[in-house]
């Protein structure tokens, strides 16, 4: 086998592998990302998805109305606020490599667009627990389980003030 001969099966090959990766890489990215329960759905997250818009996603494609959700897993990084009440925002703290031991959330809607309120605790590699109103969060190595429980009625979140908060409207029952 002469040397061109040998660069064609290696180009053809080098070719071949390129391609297999590329399918791999499309049908990781093609995975399902939540089906449909009996009392909701359930969303498996996989790295580097980003949590909060994966579940404002579901709620827009499926329409949800309203609804509470529970999640657990592997955070690359989460970014957690404690709202100052006088400045009338959130101080925000980033954590990295951290499990989620607890995710609890609402979900609701403001205007056309999907409200969720996100609460959770990680703990790093020591045990130690960070916790509080949840701003970001990413998928790390992998997955994320979320649970999610629908409600059948619409509900809205407005802004309040004296705190500037965007709180849950409840409808008042007759």
């Amino acid at each position: 086998m002469n040397f061109q001969t040998k660069n064609i099966i290696a180009s053809v090959l080098l070719c071949f592998i390129v391609s297999l990766a590329q399918a791999q890489q499309k049908d990781d990215a093609s995975k399902c990302r939540y089906v449909k329960t009996a009392t909701g759905y359930l969303m498996v997250l996989r790295e580097s998805d980003n949590v909060i818009e994966s579940i404002e996603k579901l709620v827009r494609e499926e329409k949800i109305p309203s609804g509470n959700f529970t999640g657990i897993g592997f955070a690359q990084e989460v970014t957690f606020g404690f709202y100052d009440f006088n400045l009338k925002k959130f101080n925000p703290k980033t954590f990295n490599k951290v499990e989620m031991g607890s995710i609890t959330g609402s979900i609701a809607w403001n205007g056309d667009k999907p409200s969720l309120h996100i609460h959770g605790v990680a703990t790093d590699d020591n045990f130690n627990a960070y916790g509080g109103h949840i701003l970001a969060l990413k998928v790390g190595t992998g997955s994320m389980e979320v649970y999610i429980t629908l409600n059948n009625e619409k509900l809205e979140r407005k802004i309040e003030q004296p705190l500037n908060a965007n709180v849950l409207q409840l409808p008042c029952v007759k």
